[in-house]
């Protein structure tokens, strides 16, 4: 006599008898507007620069990431992240080439707004470890420590630059205390009330942040331990993410995504905003190489990690394939 609460029939695998089967009752489907992709903007360069440590990534002149941006458009991904790396003589303590308004990441936003205009979210990296010489995200004390409340002073000063430049949305991304508050603040003082705050709620003192550091030509000594998360901790991230929404960020993010699974899913059902993740550069380098390596398969590989990403939570996802992504599933 069959029992159809339970085996014999109850049989789950006749929903993955096809492809067309498994695709018609997939519960998470990747789209290309789900992605966002980093590009690194490098001052004083004449070709692009290829990262090393992440293969089919570059450091772009002004020209190319011009290009990447239109790519981006053709793609239908939602938006592309800025990070400017400025010419090493042009650090200093205060990171000043991050408010200067000629400096590489204000250049690059204008640059891309009047490629793109508004077919694409311009967003930008609002933090000071790209311009400062010392690597850290804020402004040191005398007695080498990140002091916190001098840091929020030029992260006001960085928002409003950058949104005069550009930016459709800014990531504060320095995990300092009372940041998307004075960010918030310091937009509306200049009536750009538009311009969205995408808060880097959750940053995890990583050691798969490894590759990013070439990218951005960082000068760190030391680490970021005192004001990044520590990665043994969960309930610290809530804690993080009441204070960004009572501040007025308009999006979250977690970074990294696939170490903290846990922590992305636990956000994405606290919250009503959008929720971002970051694939970092570590999460990008490891599928690479065991790729190249022929002990994975990367296609595959890359779509698995994006599918988790989004199944955990993530509306977006910040993603060096991004594009790559985009094109493969419109093909």
């Amino acid at each position: 006599m069959t029992t159809y609460g339970s085996f014999p029939g109850s049989r789950p695998r006749r929903l993955r008898t096809t492809p067309v089967m498994r695709r018609m009752v997939a519960e998470t489907r990747l789209h290309p507007a789900d992605f966002i992709l980093p590009a690194f903007v490098r001052e004083g360069i004449a070709e692009p620069v290829p990262i090393s440590a992440m293969p089919g990534v570059v450091q772009h002149t002004r020209d190319s990431l011009k290009k990447a941006a239109a790519e981006a458009v053709a793609a239908g991904i939602s938006g592309i992240m800025l990070f400017g790396v400025p010419e090493e003589s042009k650090k200093d303590a205060l990171g000043t080439a991050g408010t200067d308004p000629d400096g590489i990441l204000q250049v690059a936003l204008r640059d891309v707004r009047a490629e793109v205009g508004d077919e694409l979210l311009v967003m930008s990296d609002l933090c000071l470890d790209e311009t400062t010489d010392h690597g850290h995200c804020g402004v040191l004390d005398d007695q080498g420590r990140v002091d916190n409340d001098a840091t929020l002073e030029r992260y006001a000063e960085m928002a409003q630059v950058q949104a005069d430049a550009g930016a459709h949305v800014v990531g504060p991304s320095g995990m300092m205390d009372g940041q998307i508050g004075v960010v918030r603040d310091a937009l509306d003082q200049i009536g750009r009330e538009d311009v969205a705050i995408l808060a880097y709620t959750v940053k995890y003192a990583s050691a798969f942040f490894g590759p990013f550091r070439e990218a951005v030509g960082s000068s760190l000594k030391g680490d970021r331990k005192t004001y990044q998360q520590d990665p043994a901790n969960a309930r610290e991230s809530m804690r993080e993410l009441a204070l960004d929404l009572e501040e007025g960020a308009d999006m979250v993010m977690v970074k990294p995504a696939g170490p903290y699974l846990d922590i992305l899913a636990k956000v994405a059902e606290a919250v009503d905003v959008p929720v971002a993740a970051y694939q970092i550069s570590g999460e990008y380098s490891m599928i690479e190489a065991a790729a190249e390596k022929g002990w994975i398969d990367r296609d595959k590989a890359i779509f698995e990690a994006l599918t988790g990403i989004k199944r955990a939570g993530a509306q977006n996802i910040l993603t060096y394939w991004a594009v790559e992504a985009a094109q493969k599933l419109r093909d």
